[in-house]
């Protein structure tokens, strides 16, 4: 049987500091947790608290899940990276992901054309940076380096700090069977948003294909699938399924438009679909409550550990039996321990 890893999935922020992220954070780490990860969306970023929170670690890998590519630029990304190696003694992870137009065009004001092929060049440049072997260029049409314009001024650049490690991990989140694939083939490992073992002729398929091209950069062997799993601890499984339902119908119904939701487009994919249109309709119509009991106790109980300590117990055997390589835990205290017991 695999060695399953544990993870702390912190996320980004709702309307504030979480009261209780440094205690978890703290906990993650003295309970032998494998890593600590933030996320950001259009409130929080993902590096500041990482870099706040991890700090009063030692051992834990803190990665970011997911760093946004149009929050930022690939170089300025690399910098990061580098610097929160540097402090961290090597346990930074860069996680990165496109998101979807809404944020892309309507936060970053950027346009979203193109996601694949600016995802590969974005990691090219980063890349380019962290092996510090030469000036970076790049001659992309997305992030061109140095920038042609009419003056002519730019210079090509390298690094002026030494990278502590020129193969640090880089994660990509994809949802799109050929983003996935994209991951599979340029990528240390991937996160899927939505995860289910019931699922997996959705995922390993497209994860083969990224695999079998030319100049992959990892084999199903050695690549990482890190998928965030709400664990709710609770002997009423309906209550327990009540605290996630509204999670699921907000990326199904809200968490985009009709036309553009990769979210949805990716639970119709893992067998869902009338439940999807069903949740997405009610979302759009503006009937939130209803789209909320539209989230069946199956759907749930696919993506997430739920129910009585024993349940989760013996659900957990399906996570050890996928090809997901980590669970990072999105629950409280309780959860967090119940896990780590678990999986030893």
């Amino acid at each position: 049987m695999k060695n399953l890893k544990l993870g702390l999935q912190m996320g980004y922020w709702g309307r504030g500091v979480p009261a209780n992220a440094q205690e978890l954070v703290l906990e993650a780490e003295r309970l032998g947790m494998d890593s600590v990860w933030t996320a950001e969306s259009w409130g929080s970023d993902a590096l500041t608290p990482l870099a706040w929170w991890g700090a009063q670690t030692t051992r834990v890998r803190l990665g970011t899940s997911i760093c946004q590519l149009s929050a930022r630029t690939p170089t300025a990304a690399a910098m990061a990276a580098i610097t929160m190696d540097h402090l961290s003694g090597g346990r930074f992870v860069l996680g990165l992901g496109v998101s979807g137009p809404q944020v892309v065009e309507g936060w970053y004001g950027q346009s979203f054309a193109q996601p694949l092929a600016r995802t590969r060049e974005y990691v090219s440049i980063v890349r380019q940076v962290l092996a510090r072997e030469a000036p970076v260029t790049n001659n992309g049409p997305h992030y061109p380096l140095p920038y042609p314009s009419q003056a002519g001024l730019g210079k090509a650049l390298r690094s002026i700090v030494h990278p502590l490690r020129s193969n640090l991990p880089i994660m990509l989140g994809a949802e799109g069977p050929k983003n996935v694939a994209l991951a599979a083939e340029i990528a240390d490992g991937w996160f899927p948003l939505f995860f289910a073992p019931s699922a997996m002729g959705t995922f390993k398929g497209v994860l083969d294909e990224g695999f079998a091209r030319p100049g992959a950069r990892c084999t199903a062997q050695n690549f990482e699938v890190l998928a965030s799993v709400p664990v709710l601890i609770d002997d009423d499984i309906e209550a327990a399924a009540d605290r996630y339902r509204p999670t699921l119908a907000l990326y199904i119904g809200g968490m985009g438009a009709r036309e553009a939701n990769f979210h949805f487009d990716v639970i119709c994919r893992m067998g869902y679909e009338a439940e999807a249109h069903k949740i997405q309709s009610l979302y759009l119509e503006g009937r939130h409550r209803d789209a909320v009991a539209a989230v069946t106790m199956a759907m749930v109980q696919d993506m997430a550990l739920i129910g009585p300590r024993e349940k989760i117990r013996d659900d957990l055997e399906a996570w050890r039996e996928s090809i997901a390589t980590t669970i990072l835990v999105n629950g409280n205290l309780d959860a967090m321990r119940l896990l780590s017991e678990l999986v030893g």
